[in-house]
């Protein structure tokens, strides 16, 4: 059976490798559709193709798109989106700069409160790209203030709504889902059920009613969402006619083990995502 991996993350987020190194690792691991999907930028994709017309690997194109609901984060994959859509593109340079100016706001706090990391650091850690908490996490595991990235998460530091942390741009979840179907794209909820550094599961209310706004399908199997969780999301995505898809969310070696490959997507509901816009 085929591997459908239909969530990563590269350099252009808050991933470890580059697109290529990405899919090298996808056709190590046996599978043959990978999509990239990066937080907020679709940079990596180009990269991404060129690497796996050799390799044999599938990609689809993709993204994660902050949105936000009630003041907590939920996260939008959109799939194959135009890259050439100035509507989106233009959304999510906004995403972009927002984190750039975010960044450098929860270090000047940290500083603040006597942390001793850098922006500059925080910058090179991401490679000059995009940044994230993870690179901020990052700086303060080598500053040695945490011992681990998942400790930075907390209520002292850069927890959501932690003495550091920074609100971002983000548009409401239901916007962001109605900039994705006027784009005629696909979209699917990110792991709803994620329950980690300071975030709450995506209410129920508001799948149901992006289910009803054109969401396309939902992450069931993730590796944050234990058995409960896979169980109860799969019985929500057939009551509410979406696919129910699956995927690692690697983000390289930031997160031990590597993931790549280790969830992936049933082959007949990658068809029944296909499908939704006529592939």
């Amino acid at each position: 059976m085929p591997g459908i991996d239909l969530h990563a993350h590269t350099i252009y987020s808050d991933g470890t490798f580059t697109p290529a190194e990405a899919v090298a690792l996808a056709a190590e691991r046996g599978l043959s559709v990978l999509s990239i999907s990066d937080h907020d930028s679709t940079e990596g994709v180009a990269e991404a193709k060129g690497a796996a017309a050799r390799a044999g690997v599938e990609i689809v194109p993709g993204v994660e798109l902050s949105t936000v609901h009630e003041g907590g984060p939920v996260h939008l994959l959109c799939y194959w989106p135009d890259l050439g859509d100035e509507e989106l593109q233009g959304e999510l340079r906004r995403l972009r700069e927002d984190r750039w100016t975010r960044g450098q706001r929860m270090v000047e706090k940290l500083q603040g409160f006597g942390y001793p990391i850098t922006f500059e650091r925080v910058r090179e850690i991401a490679r000059g790209k995009n940044i994230g908490r993870p690179h901020i996490a990052e700086a303060l595991v080598e500053a040695g203030v945490v011992p681990e990235l998942k400790d930075a998460f907390s209520d002292e530091l850069i927890g959501t709504g932690g003495r550091a942390y920074v609100e971002k741009h983000a548009l409401a979840s239901l916007d962001a889902l109605a900039l994705v179907k006027r784009a005629h794209r696909i979209a699917v909820l990110a792991h709803p059920g994620l329950r980690w550094r300071g975030e709450q599961p995506v209410p129920d209310e508001l799948i149901e009613r992006m289910a009803e706004a054109g969401l396309d399908g939902l992450e069931v199997d993730h590796p944050d969402h234990d058995a409960t969780a896979r169980v109860r999301y799969r019985e929500m995505a057939r009551r509410l006619g979406l696919v129910a898809t699956g995927s690692s969310d690697c983000h390289g070696t930031r997160y031990d083990p590597v993931r790549m490959g280790s969830e992936t997507t049933d082959p007949e509901e990658f068809a029944r995502l296909k499908s939704r816009r006529g592939l």
